[in-house]
Formats: C-alpha cells, structure tokens, sequence
C-alpha cells in the first residue's frame, strides 16, 4: 500500500527541519508516543535505529525505527533551493514501512511537507488490516501533521488535550 499526504506550515522551513529534527519535541505532537529511545547512533542520524513505542488507546504496539536518508545534515542555515529530505524504516510484527519527506518553500515564512508513505504486510491478520482499512493509515499520518502543524505554530501540546 502506498500514498502521499502533504500539509503546509506557517513558518520557515528551517524552523520546521529544526522542530521536526529535535527529539524533545516528539512527545508534544506525535500522539500516542510512549517512548523513543535510539539503541545506537545519536536521534535523527542516518543509521540510527530506534526503539517506538505507540499507545492507541488501550493497545501497545512497539516498533524499531531506523533513519536511512537525512539531508542535509544539519537543519540550520539550510539554502533556499535545497529540499530536506528525512527517510526512515519502520519495523513492527507483521509490518514494514517506509516514509519519505520532504520540506520545501512553499512562499515566504512557509513549508510545504510531503510525505509519501509505503507499507508492506505479513502474516494473515496484518493483510486483513491493510486491506480492509487502508484510509486509517492515511488518516492517522495526516493526524500527526495537523498535530505537528499546529505545536509549531500555536505552541499547542497533544498530551493536553488527554485531560
């Protein structure tokens, strides 16, 4: 399965690479994150793998993260004609996928994210889920943008919003 999303953002696109690009601010717009730890490497760096942690309501699920495109490296002083790019491997039981971004400049003060995301299912019960709900992984990946659109440019946290 496989499909794009995309969302645009208020703000510089270097500001949005240095939000995007900083562990810390994970918990303020990922919902449902529990814990993301890297195993090796430093957090964001190509070949680090990392341990996620997800809650969905009362479910768990964990998965390991590893970043396999990042550039440019360093999300300061980036020039305007450069597009960031920042892959990753995702890897859960019964479940591969790949998401591809990229920032650019959409007009002055503003960034475009695309996302194009490629999920790969194993075992009998991860392809009757994909198959039978295959908006739910659309919808929840532009749940994480509008998420993260809105902690960058109103300072809004989603664990305030759990009561």
């Amino acid at each position: 399965m496989k499909y794009t999303v995309s969302i645009e953002i208020a703000l510089p696109r270097e500001r949005v690479a240095r939000l995007l690009s900083d562990p810390e601010h994970l918990p303020k717009w990922l919902r449902g994150l529990v814990l993301h730890e890297p195993r090796n490497g430093v957090h964001g760096q190509v070949g680090t793998v990392s341990r996620v942690v997800l809650r969905t309501g009362r479910q768990e699920m964990e998965c390991t993260e590893t970043i396999t495109r990042r550039e440019p490296a360093d999300p300061h002083g980036i020039p305007a004609e450069d597009v960031v790019h920042y892959e990753r491997e995702i890897v859960t039981e019964g479940m591969w996928s790949a998401v591809r971004d990229r920032l650019t400049e959409a007009g002055p003060g503003r960034t475009l994210w695309v996302s194009e995301n490629e999920y790969r299912f194993s075992g009998v019960m991860m392809r009757l889920v994909g198959f039978l709900m295959p908006g739910a992984f659309r919808k929840q990946s532009l749940q994480h943008m509008r998420d993260f659109r809105a902690f960058a440019e109103q300072g809004e946290d989603v664990r305030a919003a759990r009561g």
